[in-house]
């Protein structure tokens, strides 16, 4: 018997990657880049870029978690991800342009020693002394290769995805496959149940078969005589009494 196909996915385990490790990053740098160096309050750009940032990291969370049961949430989250932190990376590089800082691409002296510091460093501990070292030029570009490097993981991420949902489907396919599964397997239970009980009937018909030839009168033997219909044996007369047939109350004393 088959088994059935699993309906629910795997949750993946979502701390693994390397998208999320980085974009947790950038949430705790925009947290710190904005209170370092914008203002308190009156400028919505901080809760626009904290949420933006947040955003990101959360629905990559909300979007792997979704993909227990259902690759097309999964796909659209992961998605917003992207968008979220698209978003953010235009507020660095508006912050840089705002106050004439340069944006770090190939060819600036500091780019490449940056680029490579990212490309081993995922986690927030990697990240953490900088947050209070390093000034608002360095903070910005860092978190703008961030967003560029999280971008083409999470891009190559859902054609990975969607790439799986064209050759497997999503729940509604796997639920169809595990009661098509099923129904094989009850199909195929029923039939070595059939097969069962015609090898049991032909077995008791055989073992009657084999009973009756060992009745009595079989192999030509006579069957013993009836206890009822046999004849009981005379009683011998007795001697101490003789008879006298003629006149038998002579026989008496």
């Amino acid at each position: 018997m088959s088994d059935s196909p699993a309906i629910l996915r795997p949750q993946a385990k979502w701390g693994n990657y390397f998208f999320y490790q980085k974009a947790d990053v950038l949430y705790q740098l925009t947290v710190a880049f904005c209170q370092r160096f914008l203002p308190k309050s009156g400028d919505r750009t901080v809760d626009q870029m904290v949420q933006a940032a947040r955003s990101g990291k959360q629905n990559i969370v909300e979007g792997c978690a979704d993909g227990v049961t259902s690759t097309e949430i999964e796909l659209r989250l992961l998605n917003v991800a992207r968008g979220s932190l698209k978003e953010l990376a235009e507020d660095y590089a508006d912050y840089l342009k705002a106050h004439s800082l340069p944006i770090w691409t190939a060819g600036h002296p500091r780019f490449d020693a940056m680029l490579a510091f990212c490309r081993v460093s995922n986690k927030l501990p990697d990240y953490q002394p900088l947050f209070t070292k390093c000034g608002d030029e360095e903070l910005a570009n860092l978190a703008l290769t961030l967003c560029h490097m999280v971008d083409r993981m999470l891009s190559t991420h859902l054609k990975n995805k969607e790439a799986d949902f064209i050759e497997h489907g999503g729940i509604k396919e796997r639920m169809t496959a595990a009661r098509l599964a099923r129904r094989r397997t009850q199909n195929e239970e029923i039939a070595a149940l059939r097969e069962e009980n015609d090898a049991l009937r032909k077995e008791n018909a055989r073992l009657k078969a084999q009973v009756a030839a060992l009745q009595p009168g079989s192999f030509g033997l006579a069957s013993p005589p009836s206890p009822a219909s046999s004849s009981s044996p005379a009683s011998p007369p007795n001697p101490a009494v003789p008879s006298d047939p003629a006149n038998p109350k002579d026989s008496c004393p």
